[in-house]
């Protein structure tokens, strides 16, 4: 890896090298790499992660080295410079037409894909449930056993090459038309409500003691969250501005539950 390390490191400050040989098999052999799930952009770390920015560098190296082509799949159709991910089988994973997930991106073992998007460069746990029309962006990790309700979008992040991806860790169950995105994380066993909203900047506010507690892109592991907003004062007067707001733990009695209805219900929370 420290070959293909600095064979990338070299072609990011060099574009004319794009045209060797030699970086073209390396930004490929990364690619294949990304693709099995032998290489990640991302990996934890004990309780942190760790961001490989120059695996990001070679996901963006790829784009200019591709040619566009005409890719025709039963009756439809496609354009674009990416291969599409194949051999659903030999990996053990569910794909509902007429979901894509691009090559590049790892699908682990018993991950279910209903009409849906996967990235190039993103990782997919072991057991993961890719709803209807949720999307997963370039470079977004997503753990095991994580359920990512219908419509869901989880950001890409390519650029700036050092900052996080969005990152949702093992057990996490994401509600419909929640919005993760700016390399925000969820931690395991969050469970967060329908329609929340999370960047790199959004407040999330723990109202579950006497005083509020701040946590700005980061949702604590079990939290159980849900939309709110605050006031903020600002030259034309005071107005509410989003937020999201961590009403509880997730307690035993919903970690066999796959059903987000049942763990809001848990606080009294009309669904």
């Amino acid at each position: 890896m420290s070959d293909l390390r600095a064979t990338i490191e070299a072609a990011w400050n060099d574009r004319s090298l794009l045209q060797q040989a030699a970086t073209v098999e390396a930004i490929n052999t990364i690619i294949e790499e990304l693709d099995k799930g032998r290489l990640r952009v991302a990996e934890p770390v004990g309780d942190d992660w760790q961001v490989n920015d120059w695996v990001k560098k070679a996901v963006i190296l790829y784009f200019p080295i591709r040619q566009m082509e005409t890719i025709e799949v039963g009756p439809f159709e496609f354009r674009d410079k990416m291969l599409l991910k194949t051999d659903y089988a030999g990996q053990g994973v569910r794909v509902v037409p007429p979901a894509v997930a691009r090559y590049g991106a790892y699908l682990a073992s018993g991950v279910i894909m209903m009409p849906s998007y996967v990235n190039i460069g993103a990782w997919v746990g072991e057991g993961t449930m890719v709803d209807t029309w949720a999307t997963v962006g370039s470079c977004a990790q997503i753990g095991a056993g994580v359920h990512l309700s219908g419509g869901v979008g989880i950001g890409g992040v390519l650029e700036p090459v050092q900052a996080a991806p969005v990152i949702i860790e093992d057990g996490a169950f994401i509600g419909s038309r929640s919005i993760l995105v700016e390399g925000c994380r969820v931690g395991r066993e969050a469970v967060i409500g329908a329609g929340v909203t999370i960047t790199g900047s959004t407040k999330i506010i723990d109202v579950t003691g006497a005083e509020p507690k701040e946590y700005k892109g980061y949702v604590p592991a079990r939290s159980v969250v849900i939309p709110g907003s605050y006031a903020k004062q600002f030259a034309a007067g005071e107005y509410h501005v989003p937020c999201a707001l961590i009403i509880g733990q997730r307690k035993p009695s919903t970690d066999l539950k796959t059903s987000l209805n049942d763990a809001l219900r848990d606080y009294g929370v009309s669904v």
